[in-house]
């Protein structure tokens, strides 16, 4: 079963972020706590949405799927980013992953979402194959770039004032 994650779900999609990051090698870099991702997904205005993924069975939580809105200037449509999608080592095979990616698949073309893009480590095969078995396109000619830690700081000390034409501030 695929449902919306309700707030009662935080400390399983807290641990499944972590089991990730620990998939991906990069435990320490999951610093995300339990307030923040309360504020995320649940608070005034949400920066992303969950899915929870069920087995039907036992109604154990196997999976989940975490994404938020984006825009192309070039199509001018919305499009979704999918942030992580991850299932657990002992659910895998059994169809919660290929669930998830249709209901958001669903989500976007009931939203008119033009564009579903994510990321994948490029050492990650068995994902890889997996993504490429549904239709996926993999964009090798587009590079991440990522800014944090002190260059962030750095290149931010160097912001011009912003003018607001409106005059608000």
């Amino acid at each position: 079963m695929i449902r919306s994650a309700i707030l009662d779900d935080l400390p399983e999609i807290r641990a499944m972020i972590r089991e990730l990051a620990a998939y991906e090698r990069a435990e320490e870099q999951a610093r995300a706590t339990e307030e923040q991702l309360r504020e995320a997904l649940f608070g005034e205005h949400p920066a992303a949405f969950a899915l929870i993924a069920e087995d039907d069975g036992t109604g154990e939580v196997m999976g989940y799927a975490l994404w938020f809105p984006r825009f192309s200037t070039w199509t001018g449509t919305r499009g979704m980013h999918l942030e992580d999608l991850y299932v657990r080592p002992q659910a895998r095979g059994s169809g919660h992953g290929k669930a998830l990616l249709a209901t958001l698949a669903a989500t976007c073309r009931r939203n008119g979402y033009d564009r579903f893009e994510w990321w994948v480590l490029a050492w990650n095969t068995p994902a890889i194959d997996f993504y490429t078995s549904l239709g996926v396109e993999l964009l090798d000619e587009w590079k991440v770039c990522r800014l944090s830690g002190e260059p962030l700081r750095e290149l931010a000390a160097r912001a011009p004032r912003v003018v607001d034409p409106a005059g608000d501030g």
